[in-house]
Order: structure tokens, then sequence, then C-alpha cells
């Protein structure tokens, strides 16, 4: 498999939920977007500074004005992510920029449907026991 670039983007999605009358406000981030780059990790690279420097998260575009330029923070952590801090009037969001490689990629794979006699058969055996979880290569061996 040759190395495919990707710029991927993350926003932190708050939310505000008021459980038992205490008001919470639940951050999760969520991919945004994925930008298809190529073979070249420093063109990879140099579009993810690109993307951190100007992309504009969802939140604000939807309350910006022509001509608004809003506050932005933004950092390199070691691992090479930006963490980037972008503030508008009384809005405030942060997104995540990294520049990634593809490693892997698999097409989803559905099972062919149940014939009568099967849904029948399971409706009277029960479910199929569930998949095992994951587990290490190393422990895989010592169950």
């Amino acid at each position: 498999m040759t190395a495919e670039w990707y710029v991927l983007i993350e926003e932190d999605t708050r939310t505000t939920e008021s459980p038992d009358g205490v008001e919470l406000k639940l951050h999760r981030w969520m991919l945004v977007g994925t930008h298809h780059i190529g073979q070249d990790e420093a063109e990879a690279v140099a579009a993810a500074e690109d993307a951190a420097m100007n992309y504009m998260p969802g939140v604000l575009a939807r309350h910006a004005r022509p001509g608004d330029e809003p506050a932005r923070h933004a950092f390199l952590a070691q691992d090479g992510a930006w963490v980037v801090l972008v503030r508008q009037r009384h809005r405030e969001c942060h997104i995540r920029v990294t520049a990634a490689r593809l490693v892997h990629s698999q097409e989803e794979k559905e099972a062919p449907p149940k014939s009568l006699k099967e849904k029948l058969r399971s409706a009277l055996e029960g479910p199929p026991p569930l998949p095992k979880p994951w587990t290490p290569p190393k422990q895989r061996g010592q169950d």
C-alpha cells in the first residue's frame, strides 16, 4: 500500500444538558473533515498548518458577518497535531488538525439475508452468541 496522506479536522462539539437540574457542558471531538492530500508527507503537514490558521468552525461560520475575523490561538503539539482556539464575540470553539497517513481501509460487508428456515430456527433457539471482545495479541493464546 502506498502512503496516502490526509488532513483530518476535528471540532469540539459542546452540548449542554440539565439532568436533575444541574447544568452539564459535555464536550466531544467530532471528525468534520477528511481531506486527501496525496503521497507527500511534507505537503500534508503544510496543508494541516494552513487549515489550523484558516479553518472556520461551523458554529462560528453560521453566525459570522462579512468581514468578521475571529481571534485565533494555534498550538502545535509535540506529536504534530494542531490544537486551535477560535473566538468570535461570545462564541468559542476548539479544533484539532492533524496530518495523518492512511494505513488501512476496508469496505463494509453485509451478511446475506437469512432464509425463512434460519429465521424460524433463530426465533426458537434465541440469538447467536456475541462475538468475543477484542484482546491484545499476546493475551489471545492465554485464554
